[in-house]
């Protein structure tokens, strides 16, 4: 009899307790891109967007505005804090680039938009437009 299938079911055993995924993975790159997550309302003479952007500058946040069609774009920038005797055993947050674009029933009066960047979240008033209008970027506040 072979000792290398007593060994194999040892590790087996062993590695069975862990929980999936709690090995280490490659530091840099995720299965999965992150995706800003929002919520959307409208009442009748606007729409109120709420997006989760958590970990990202103001300044790295733009908005564009083309009719009704709504994009939002940012950069999640990566700071690296370890020390000189740290060694990373898991890495899950995305650092990159994210944008999400998203269609209104009504086209947007970009005029009188606005955004404002508080606690990880973007606030976006879009005022429904009566009549069509060329693209326009917002300025975050």
């Amino acid at each position: 009899m072979s000792m290398l299938p007593a060994r194999h079911s040892l590790f087996d055993e062993f590695f069975r307790d862990f929980t999936p995924g709690f090995l280490v993975k490659p530091l840099h790159g995720d299965a999965l891109p992150a995706q800003i997550k929002m919520d959307v309302k409208e009442t009748g003479e606007a729409y109120q967007v709420e997006a989760e952007l958590p970990g990202v500058g103001k300044e790295d946040i733009h908005v564009e505005i083309d009719g009704a069609l709504v994009t939002i774009k940012a950069e999640v920038r990566q700071y690296d804090q370890q020390g000189k005797d740290e060694r990373p055993l898991r890495n899950e947050r995305y650092y990159g680039l994210v944008s999400r674009s998203f269609q209104l029933p009504q086209d947007i009066d970009r005029e009188t938009a606005s955004a404002r960047y508080e606690n990880g979240v973007l606030n976006l008033t879009l005022p429904k437009r009566r009549n069509g209008g060329a693209g326009q970027r917002l300025r975050i506040e």
